[in-house]
């Protein structure tokens, strides 16, 4: 698991090479605001090859935060995480590793029929009932979570995880109402905090991709203030005390698709004073979370020139587009870190070479949206 002195020693081994905010609170200590994620990429051996290199050359430039999923590339994702930890001339205890469960993961290759492996490996073995599944492929119940997070940390070849988050949850929403999904979340949050407990995860949250910010009255959308609530249940039901390990938000951020930012779709947490709707990315800086955003970069498509409107484009720092947009999701308000995922070293490198660069400052970052 991470440590306060590790993250923080990381922290001064790399801090002047970057520029200011670069490596922010995360957990018990901090981490990097550029993070390197492993969603792309097909499921074959050279792809695996070159996610290793990248991330190994990651670590060791100043990236100390690596997120991945148990459904990424059929599962192979998570194994190549653990190798390049292992690899990297860097201690587990300085690195942030988050990964998710949800979706149901292949084995190392996509079966060619998805329907029968569903049926036999998850069904006919008794580790989700078909009641419980979503679009066939996705359920939040204890005992697949628990499944899932023993699955994962064996992948790994970790004791324990970070932060595990339950993967992008308003999949339910598809079969059930929110109330039955918040109900759900409640059981799966109760699940988390026993491991935690146990010591295999040392935070939990959610990794969405609608639902904190699409409008309130859109099919996908979730509270994020119903989910904290939930949390909190589970933190008291649970014990041995009154706190919980809800700590944080993944959700899709870039110049494109600002709504977390734009949109206020979230009512004011109790106690914070805000009479009026907020914004996802509002909501979680009152309630103390950190928020990590995906696509930070649009999945490569912000990395072209003339991706970025021109009037913003020459608002933020950056020798490349990449570079730019990268810090344009870094600017936000209330933003721990960006996830952007490559296997091609140059790439690593450019994306941690934004990180030296400063951000822009709130008064700054609101003037782009005037």
């Amino acid at each position: 698991m991470a440590t306060r002195e590790a993250l923080w020693d990381y922290r001064n081994r790399f801090g002047d090479a970057f520029g200011r905010t670069y490596f922010r609170r995360f957990g018990p200590g901090v981490a990097s605001s550029v993070g390197i994620g492993t969603y792309l990429g097909e499921p074959t051996p050279a792809v695996d090859d070159a996610s290793r290199e990248a991330i190994e050359l990651a670590l060791r430039s100043g990236v100390n935060h690596v997120d991945t999923a148990a459904n990424y590339r059929c599962g192979r994702a998570e194994r190549v995480v653990g190798e390049a930890l292992r690899d990297a001339p860097v201690d587990r205890e300085s690195v942030v590793v988050a990964t998710k469960g949800g979706f149901l993961p292949f084995d190392g290759e996509r079966p060619a029929d998805p329907s029968a492996f569903v049926r036999e490996r998850f069904v006919e073995s008794g580790v989700v009932d078909p009641g419980d599944l979503a679009n066939g492929a996705h359920a939040v119940t204890p005992d697949f979570l628990e499944w899932s997070l023993d699955r994962s940390l064996d992948r790994l070849g970790l004791e324990t995880v970070d932060c595990y988050y339950v993967h992008n949850p308003e999949t339910q929403l598809a079969v059930r109402s929110r109330k039955e999904v918040y109900d759900r979340l409640e059981a799966a949050f109760e699940t988390l905090e026993r491991r935690r407990a146990a010591g295999d995860v040392g935070a939990y949250g959610v990794a969405t991709w609608d639902a904190f910010r699409v409008p309130r009255d859109d099919d996908a959308s979730l509270s994020l203030g119903a989910v904290l609530a939930r949390a909190e249940r589970a933190g008291e039901a649970v014990g041995p005390d009154d706190d919980h390990g809800f700590e944080a938000i993944q959700l899709p951020f870039n110049i494109a698709m600002a709504d977390a930012f734009t949109r206020r779709n979230q009512p004011a947490p109790p106690g914070s004073g805000a009479e009026s709707p907020l914004s996802a990315l509002s909501f979680a800086h009152e309630a103390g979370l950190s928020v990590v955003t995906s696509a930070s970069i649009g999945q490569g498509d912000l990395a072209v020139e003339g991706a970025i409107p021109a009037d913003i484009d020459a608002t933020l720092a950056g020798e490349t587009p990449a570079q730019r947009a990268l810090n344009f999701a870094r600017s936000a308000p209330g933003v721990t870190s960006s996830l952007v995922g490559t296997t091609d070293p140059d790439h690593v490198r450019e994306n941690v070479a934004a990180g030296t660069f400063d951000p822009l400052g709130a008064s700054a970052f609101d003037a782009v949206f005037e």
